[in-house]
């Protein structure tokens, strides 16, 4: 097929009926029909593929989209087809009505024509409306000549207010003169422009573009023909980038990215906070291996985690030590998480740095302060526990032994009230220092309580070796110590014990070393005794203790008294605690600590307990009859106690025959029986709770009970040590009160009320209530008294 030769100005004349009445010369080139033979014809019979029955509807339907060019098939006279656009236009006569259509061809093509061609020929018009964004063309003056339907819809205008509307009109007042700016220079010196700005619609709605444009020369005019792009959802991502950027800047952890390199993680950003704790600029980190800071031969475990976790481009969190510009080091609480790209794969890590130095020291400050005397700085009663077990672990391994030495003061109580109880401190502090300088930095050296130390020896050679150390001991104990100008005599009674001769567990070594040094603090000198089997088996005090108990009960010679436990804002009673008193046919009033220890050891406490929990309900039972049923009674349980199979069921039956609520009374444990049991302590606890009681820990702060343990367990209430207590000695400011405040600080973190026991002087109530401790107990509010008085103290709600 041979394309036909276009010809300019193609246009026939088409009557009412659709008969071709005019025909040019341009048609007959173009379609290859003379004048002679289109004329008289049917419009119709010139479209190809239309029934000449329908030609009337189709030319009708073609003219009334007037103005508008139509894609057609034209008939050749050769038989071939051509394919152009058409435009008909109305022509109206004299009376105003449309008479005839003119009928323009143009943009002829055929099949064979090349597709650049084809698409070099499509009018603008028919392009401007598939473009994705906005399409405008303007003269010098910036009035829009052209414009597509998307920059309708942008700005609202309708054709025929866009044709009237000036290009600056489009944005508000301050953005004008940028616009104006912009094309002038596309008219006069010939630029591209491309700048943002927001489109006002006639609405008001403002709608962020990106706006380019270019001069356009056309049949000698100049036109600026442009383009815009709404960039809305890019603004909203710019924005949320700028976001995140500030609250990486603004975090007070350090936060650093790094990218992946081989084995390497380089760094690629590190925020302000990572300059602050580091001390290093991001100039001076970017593009070095983030492992840089690493404190040499220093947590190498958590260290090994972060390699493998690297590998395996999975989270980590450690903690470790680094090293700050300066060579300080610091502890780094350090969360690594990987940063998946697009297809999954892990591009990157995020590293986030929180500076946990001053909580490290001050855990390490509480932890020494729970752990060791407050007076004089040596390990209080828990940690000898800690560290004697230790040592026989070691001992069993190193096939060695242990040496366990009790120390009593000689008539410390003499010093207190002779020369003070201040002086009686500045004894204490220099006993303790020569016991330290007395022994190897692998042994322990413990204050129990009062004048009573122990020593924890290990590693122990032979009793020869033993012997001499302890010798030399008690020499520097001789020694005076000076306090005001005056010479206090000091001495001090020892008792010895050696695993794995006297003792295989640390109770029974401890107990052979008490039994020496009752035999040492007999003889009323400063004497060293080493246990023998002979001192036990020759214990006729203890034999007949143990005898008094077995009857104590069946003659009624156990009694019971209660202390109450005082609300510090209300003054009123809140609770009592029930207290054991063994009114001895020989001794007299005897309390539990002469002879609740025995009880334990030879299981009568057991007994004893049970008998407690009787008279406690009874008490109870008596404060229901007379209307008090929110006054709770606390009582106190030992480990070979709740370790009965029937302990909880025993309190659900009595509390049952009783008919009181569960609430009223409370189980009490002392502190180093939680630390020693905490498997069956947890199990007790979940039993009571389940049954509906509080569970109350004593002596709070003379061991160092996990805190997350407390919280586990649900403890109802914390009693404060009464080391704690009495040493609040010199006010509120006085440093012996640093122990008690730590201890009702953690209670209250742990949101556990705290009783303050022990309550001896003005002093130490001042303090207590100043710190926020909820209840008061001790001789200064009230002694123990008979279950009438108590009863009284309750029933007439008068203060204490």
């Amino acid at each position: 097929m041979t394309m036909p030769i276009p010809t300019a100005n193609a246009a026939f004349l088409i009557d009412e009926a659709g008969i071709i009445t005019a025909w040019n010369k341009a048609c007959e080139q173009l379609l290859g029909f003379p004048a002679r033979e289109a004329i008289g014809q049917s419009f119709g019979s010139l479209l190809v593929g239309i029934d000449p029955g329908d030609m009337t509807v189709r030319w009708r339907g073609l003219a009334e989209d007037h103005g508008h060019t139509n894609r057609v098939v034209l008939r050749h006279a050769d038989g071939t087809t051509v394919k152009a656009d058409l435009a008909i236009l109305p022509q109206a006569g004299l009376d105003g009505v449309d008479r005839a259509w003119v009928a323009a061809i143009d943009n002829v093509h055929n099949d064979a024509m090349p597709d650049a061609v084809l698409v070099g020929r499509m009018p603008l018009a028919t392009i401007i409306d598939v473009l994705p964004g906005t399409f405008y063309a303007l003269n010098r003056e910036g009035r829009f000549l052209l414009w597509n339907r998307n920059h309708e819809r942008m700005t609202e205008y309708s054709s025929e207010e866009m044709g009237a509307t000036n290009a600056l009109e489009l944005f508000d007042l301050p953005t004008r003169p940028l616009i104006a700016e912009s094309i002038r220079r596309v008219f006069e010196e010939g630029e591209e422009v491309t700048i943002e700005a927001d489109v006002v619609a006639r609405s008001g709605r403002e709608t962020p573009m990106l706006l380019c444009g270019a001069r356009v020369d056309c049949d000698g005019g100049r036109y600026l023909f442009g383009m815009g792009m709404d960039i809305t959802a890019r603004r909203e991502q710019e924005r949320a980038l700028r976001l995140r950027e500030r609250a990486l800047h603004a975090a007070s952890n350090g936060i650093v990215i790094t990218g992946i390199d081989g084995g390497n993680c380089p760094i690629e950003y590190v925020n302000p906070a990572f300059e602050r704790i580091t001390g290093y600029s991001a100039i001076e980190v970017v593009g070095r291996d983030s492992r840089f800071m690493a404190a040499p031969g220093m947590d190498n475990n958590e260290r090994q985690q972060v390699r493998e976790a690297i590998a395996a481009r999975r989270p980590v969190n450690v903690v470790f030590r680094n090293m700050r510009k300066d060579g300080e080091l610091f502890w780094n609480d350090l969360s690594i998480t990987p940063v998946q790209g697009e297809h999954g794969e892990t591009t990157h890590f995020i590293g986030v740095i929180m500076d946990v130095t001053a909580t490290k020291q001050r855990t390490a400050h509480l932890e020494h302060e729970v752990n060791h005397d407050p007076l004089t700085g040596l390990a209080n009663r828990n940690l000898m526990w800690d560290r004697l077990e230790q040592a026989l672990h070691l001992s069993q391994r190193q096939k060695s032994m242990v040496g366990i030495v009790l120390i009593d003061l000689n008539n410390f109580k003499n010093i207190n009230d002779s020369f003070g109880h201040e002086a009686g401190d500045v004894v204490l502090k220099v006993v303790a220092r020569r016991l330290q300088a007395s022994v190897r930095e692998i042994d322990t050296v413990a204050r129990l309580s009062g004048d009573e130390f122990v020593l924890v020896l290990v590693n122990q050679p032979t009793l020869r070796f033993t012997l001499r150390m302890i010798e030399r001991l008690r020499q520097s104990l001789t020694q005076p110590v000076s306090f005001m100008h005056k010479e206090i005599a000091v001495g001090a009674s020892l008792g010895v014990a050696v695993y794995p001769h006297d003792g295989i567990t640390a109770p029974d070594l401890v107990r052979s070393a008490d039994v020496a040094m009752y035999h040492a603090k007999a003889t009323g000198r400063n004497e060293i005794y080493f246990f023998s089997n002979d001192m036990k088996s020759s214990s006729e005090a203890r034999a007949r203790l143990d005898s008094g108990m077995s009857h104590a009960i069946e003659r009624s010679e156990l009694f019971m008294l209660y202390q109450p436990c005082i609300d510090a804002k209300s003054g009123r009673v809140s609770c009592f605690e029930a207290l054991l008193r063994w009114r001895h046919p020989e001794h007299g009033v005897l309390l539990p600590s002469s002879f609740l220890s025995e009880a334990e050891e030879n299981g009568r406490i057991v007994e004893f307990g049970a008998w407690v929990l009787d008279q406690a309900c009874a008490f109870l039972h008596d404060l229901k009859q007379l209307g008090i049923t929110d006054v709770p009674v606390t009582v106190n349980v030992t480990a070979r106690e709740y370790g009965q199979q029937d302990f909880v069921s025993g309190i659900a039956s009595r509390l049952k025959a009783w008919e009181l609520a569960p609430d009223l009374l409370q189980i009490e444990l002392r502190e180093e029986t939680v630390i020693r049991n905490p498997g069956q302590v947890r199990d007790l606890a979940a039993q009571l709770r389940q049954l509906g009681l509080t569970l109350s820990i004593d002596e709070f702060g003379q061991g160092m009970t996990d805190l997350g343990f407390l919280r586990e367990l649900s403890v109802g209430q914390l009693k404060l040590a009464k080391e704690a207590v009495r040493a609040i000695a010199d006010g509120p400011e006085g440093e012996g009160g640093t122990m008690a405040r730590t201890l009702i600080d953690i209670g209250h973190n742990l949101r556990m009320p705290v009783i303050g026991e022990a309550v001896e002087t003005r002093a130490q109530l001042d303090f207590l209530t100043a710190h926020g401790c909820e209840v008061l107990q001790g001789l200064l509010l009230s002694e123990p008294v008979l279950p009438e008085a108590a009863r009284n103290l309750v029933r007439d709600r008068m203060p204490a």
